[in-house]
């Protein structure tokens, strides 16, 4: 390492550790929205419904007839087969998923689904959900009225509830990757694009750029300085996830760290190129949060984006916030390696994010 990239990376690290704010932002405010949000989600509240149905073999079971009602109504043009079951004044409409067991298992544990119904052979209807939850709760709450409805009250059908409580399924297991990524995201974005119009206003790149020294060396230091702050920004909520609440980490940690730095890459190249040529405080203020944004809404930091239509969906997982956050809650709560799909795919659009902000932030770059 050259002296120059050395002393711009020290320099880049003691900027950040004498202001208390920075450190409180980039470190205390996760941990605290993640305390916050994990003790607050372990009594019902009033959520919104998702179900998941395992279509019953007999004609005659009860939930074929909730299914079949005159009322409902089949979706055309998704995916996947849902059926639009209509509500009323005491509980909402309900929107049915038509999944197989094995697919609405993995769902319902991953976050992905807030209930999960099926029929065993003698007409028993099954209820699998996270009590935690409130969503959960409240979506037990309006099927199990419709299908009481549909097949004739006072409640005709025997129903059992089968709560999923297993570490890895519960919404603070969900929550924690969310604001890694989320910590990556801002990191990448405000630690790299904001301190360079800081810089660029306090005519600090003009003088840089007259000194002996390569320019690939201040934008490498500024680099370097971001990634090693992510060590600490990861293991703080990985500790509290896993010591504070029983997260469990079932997959690689290298490879958790892999997805990181590739995210932390692609973050950084966007905040290199918003700041390629902004010249105030309000103008990169503005881009900043005009990125950021849409990655807040429809990434899926505090629930699965999935719970979006279909029809956004190819701009939903073109997002790297979205790649990043599907990648780390498959390695870390199902276990998923390099070879399963939503890893290697997150890392194959990551890196394009990466590469080609940064090599068009570098191309319009200004230094004055």
């Amino acid at each position: 390492m050259s002296s120059s990239l050395r002393e711009l990376y020290l320099a880049r690290l003691r900027e950040f550790y004498r202001q208390p704010a920075r450190i409180f932002w980039v470190y205390g405010f996760p941990m605290v929205l993640a305390i916050g949000l994990g003790l607050a989600f372990k009594t019902p509240a009033q959520p919104r419904v998702f179900v998941d149905v395992v279509p019953p073999t007999n004609s005659s079971s009860p939930v074929e007839k909730l299914l079949s009602t005159k009322n409902s109504k089949p979706i055309s043009g998704s995916g996947t087969k849902r059926v639009v079951i209509p509500g009323n004044e005491a509980r909402p409409a309900l929107e049915v998923r038509l999944v197989s067991t094995q697919e609405g298992d993995r769902r319902v544990k991953t976050g992905k689904s807030s209930l999960l119904v099926l029929t065993n052979d003698s007409g028993k209807v099954e209820y699998r959900y996270d009590p935690t939850r409130p969503e959960a709760m409240a979506a037990r709450a309006a099927f199990d009225d419709a299908l009481q409805a549909a097949n004739g009250r006072p409640n005709p059908v025997r129903t059992r509830d089968d709560p999923v409580t297993e570490k890895g399924s519960r919404y603070i297991d969900f929550l924690i990757p969310g604001l890694i990524g989320q910590n990556t995201m801002g990191g990448g974005l405000w630690g790299v694009g904001f301190l360079l119009v800081n810089f660029r206003i306090a005519k600090l790149l003009k003088r840089f750029m007259a000194t002996p020294m390569p320019r690939r060396n201040f934008l490498l230091a500024i680099l370097g300085a971001r990634l090693t702050f992510l060590v600490p920004d990861v293991g703080v909520l990985l500790a509290l996830g896993y010591f504070g609440f029983g997260m469990p980490i079932r997959g690689n940690l290298g490879l958790v760290v892999l997805l990181e730095v590739i995210g932390a890459l692609a973050f950084a190249g966007i905040g290199l190129l918003i700041a390629s040529r902004a010249k105030t405080t309000e103008t990169v203020s503005g881009l900043m949060n005009l990125v950021m944004l849409p990655m807040w809404i429809f990434s899926g930091l505090f629930f699965s984006s999935e719970r979006f239509p279909d029809a956004i969906q190819p701009f939903v997982q073109t997002l790297p916030l979205t790649q990043l956050l599907n990648a780390l809650r498959a390695v870390l709560l199902e276990g998923a390696g390099i070879a399963d799909q939503v890893v290697w795919v997150a890392l194959a659009v990551l890196s394009v994010w990466a590469v080609g902000t940064f090599y068009v932030a570098l191309r319009i770059f200004r230094w004055t």
